[in-house]
């Protein structure tokens, strides 16, 4: 949240003052903006604050709601969305607290793209269709009462309004068409006597600020990773609120979905009964495909895993494929785990075939398969050829992506262009759009920008590939924004300690390290200690290949309690996230005349051997990139180069050190750390 004052206060810093450009309460937001977020606002925010908010304030004074408070850009919790403007009262019927967020829209004119009523275009002059004004805000609404304990305790403390306030109905009159609710309802300079009896309907003349206090204070819960939607979705059907670029995508594929096939699709028996049906009817425009592109934390398996669970509802046949076996082998274990007695053997089989691998379509027929879904697509082979590959299926020339984009009718891929972490692994946007066009599909891309790790912090994310050289910029001091814990371990027993001492408090966390030790087989049953950093020394995580006991598979080491007590590397973090995330920086990167180098020939990945010294960078580069983003509260480092973990100590100012106090024993503690507010917590 930027600021929070009431009507009252805010009256006077909205009134124009001849010879200034801004308001004054546009001057200050301006300036607690960049003190906040370390960079100026937008101009579209700026416009916001000096035209919008003023219409909403003098609302409130024309009512004599004179006591409300306003809460200006409130942070949607855990992710880097915000509500332009919370009021906070008082019920004038019960004198219970009484909420409303409310988007503000400075829009004269409107029109709904015709293939997908939720994405329109709001005049901006940008031709870039966005999320219908009162969708977002009813998913602003949903996303508050999801992670706020606060607004669930009663079912009227939130009601949520779009306000177009220099729009005329008639100019935006398509917008009108979907169907307003408790939390959305739409109000332009037509509506303005509409709205204020809204605001009288919501908040008495008394003081707002114990309600705005106890919104402040609220401990929001803990944010939903992919496996706990993916449990969630198996046993009570539900699944993930999507928000902004997430539901447009959603919402306009699933419509193309509607539209291409008949009123009885067919059901393959993987999600009730065994009746079969009729297929989908092909798309009369040639094939279609989807490409969502997406940074770390940007919902792309959560769109994956609700586009399959929307689809299921249906009885539409969505099948969901990975190049990674954590990932998959996670998914099919919580399918199998939600089977009832005497159904296990069921529940097993339907979920070998709603979650497969990207080369488990070598032999399949053409549009054999309804929808798939290619998560993780960065993780894309250049061909499904492998060392067990049978002779008369052998086809190293043949790509990967093309066995897939044939074997479907409607294929979707989400990638990040920064995660390929193996040589041959070739899943790039530009690379699925040349390869789609060249055999005659549409192609639709569409970026993700929202961020729903790292507390929602744009800022923690830009400056990892900034760290790593994967932008144009050079590595800069990490700047605290209050979202995103970032510390320095001065060495790898106090980052262990730190972790387990999280994972203790009921938080998940774990450690993962760059591949620059080698990875044995468990010997006489036990895991080999192979990460050494001086009289330090830790297992990796279990090989897919084996049991140990006392220790995870390797699918479930980022899910199950045990894993804390090994070090993951970046094939079994990659798609997880975790509370609190330790990365141990190996030799492989060292921090040289300002800037990260790469060291390939101290790696011990297997997969780099005889390879080109770019690629090998690159994979380099990337997998560190993975491996700093899996936090969602905080990330602690530290690097074995002393070179480079002083440099780490110049760039970041928190650090995590054991420290004597007045003679006592010494104790482990956090410091300039700027840690996000509390959450509540929970059992890893």
């Amino acid at each position: 949240m930027l600021l929070q004052l009431s009507a009252a206060e805010l009256g006077p810093l909205v009134v124009a003052e001849a010879g200034t450009e801004h308001r004054p309460l546009t001057r200050q937001l301006m300036d607690i903006h960049v003190e906040q977020k370390g960079r100026p606002a937008s101009p579209s925010d700026i416009a916001s604050w000096d035209n919008s908010v003023p219409v909403v304030v003098q609302a409130l004074l024309d009512c004599g709601l004179d006591e409300v408070e306003a809460q200006i850009e409130v942070d949607l919790p855990h992710t880097n969305s915000a509500v332009d403007l919370v009021l906070c009262g008082q019920h004038p019927g019960t004198g219970t607290v009484s909420y409303l967020a409310i988007e503000l829209k400075q829009v004269r004119h409107a029109t709904v793209d015709p293939l997908c009523p939720i994405a329109v275009d709001l005049g901006y002059g940008r031709r870039q269709n966005k999320l219908h004004p009162v969708r977002q805000i009813q998913r602003y609404c949903e996303w508050m009462l999801r992670y706020l304990p606060h607004l669930r305790e009663s079912d009227d403390r939130l009601t949520g309004v779009a306000l177009l306030h220099n729009a005329r109905d008639a100019d935006v009159e398509a917008l009108f068409e979907l169907p307003e609710s408790e939390h959305g309802f739409l109000y332009t300079l037509d509506d303005l006597e509409r709205f204020k009896r809204v605001l009288t309907g919501r908040f008495g003349p008394a003081s707002g600020k114990r309600a705005a206090r106890a919104l402040k204070e609220d401990l929001s819960d803990p944010l939903l990773k992919i496996t706990d939607v993916a449990r969630q979705r198996s046993v009570t059907g539900g699944g993930l609120t999507l928000l902004d670029e997430q539901y447009v995508a959603f919402d306009r594929i699933t419509r193309h979905l509607e539209k291409t096939a008949p009123p009885a699709v067919f059901d393959l028996g993987l999600f009730q009964g065994t009746g079969t049906a009729a297929r989908p009817a092909a798309d009369q425009d040639g094939k279609r495909v989807y490409i969502l592109r997406g940074g770390p934390g940007s919902g792309k398996s959560a769109v994956a895993l609700e586009l399959q669970r929307a689809l299921g509802l249906k009885f539409r046949e969505a099948v969901l494929a990975s190049g990674s076996r954590a990932y998959t082998e996670t998914l099919r274990g919580i399918m199998r785990d939600s089977a009832r007695q005497g159904q296990a053997s069921d529940k097993a089989g339907s979920a070998r075939k709603l979650y497969q691998y990207f080369n488990s379509f070598t032999a399949s027929p053409p549009d054999s398969i309804d929808v798939l879904i290619c998560d993780e697509a960065h993780r894309m082979r250049r061909s499904s050829t492998h060392r067990q590959t049978p002779k008369e299926l052998r086809d190293d020339d043949r790509p990967q992506a093309t066995e897939l984009i044939r074997a479907a009718r409607v294929p979707i891929f989400l990638l990040d262009d920064h995660q390929s972490i193996r040589p041959d692994e070739v899943g790039t946007a530009d690379y699925l759009r040349k390869l789609a066009e060249d055999h005659g599909c549409r192609v639709e891309v569409a970026d993700l920008e929202g961020t729903f790790r790292a507390g929602g912090s744009k800022r923690y994310q830009g400056w990892v590939q900034q760290l790593l050289g994967l932008g144009d910029s050079d590595p800069v001091a990490w700047r605290p924004d209050g979202r995103m814990a970032l510390l320095v371990a001065d060495s790898p027993t106090d980052m262990e300690k730190f972790i387990k001492k999280n994972h203790l408090a009921g938080a998940t966390a774990r450690i993962t390290a760059g591949f620059c030790w080698p990875w044995s087989n468990p010997q006489n049953g036990r895991l080999v200690d192979d990460v050494r950093i001086g009289d330090w020394h830790r297992p990796w995580n279990v090989k897919p290949q084996h049991k140990v006991a006392n220790a995870p598979p390797s699918h479930q080491w980022s899910t199950h309690h045990l894993g804390v007590d090994q070090i993951g590397c970046v094939y079994t973090a990659q798609t997880f996230e975790y509370d609190w995330n330790g990365v141990i920086i190996g030799p492989d990167l060292l921090f040289r005349e300002g800037k990260f180098r790469v060291n390939g020939a101290a790696s011990c990945d297997p997969a780099f051997r005889r390879e080109d010294e770019a690629v090998v960078e690159r994979c380099i580069r990337n997998a560190y990139h993975v491996l700093l983003t899996r936090g969602v509260v905080g990330t602690v480092v530290y690097s074995v180069d002393p070179e480079t973990q002083n440099a780490l100590r110049r760039l970041i100012p928190g650090s995590v050190s054991m420290q004597n106090f007045d003679h006592a024993p010494a104790q482990l503690t956090a410091e300039g750390a700027h840690l996000p507010p509390a959450h509540r917590s929970r059992r890893g």
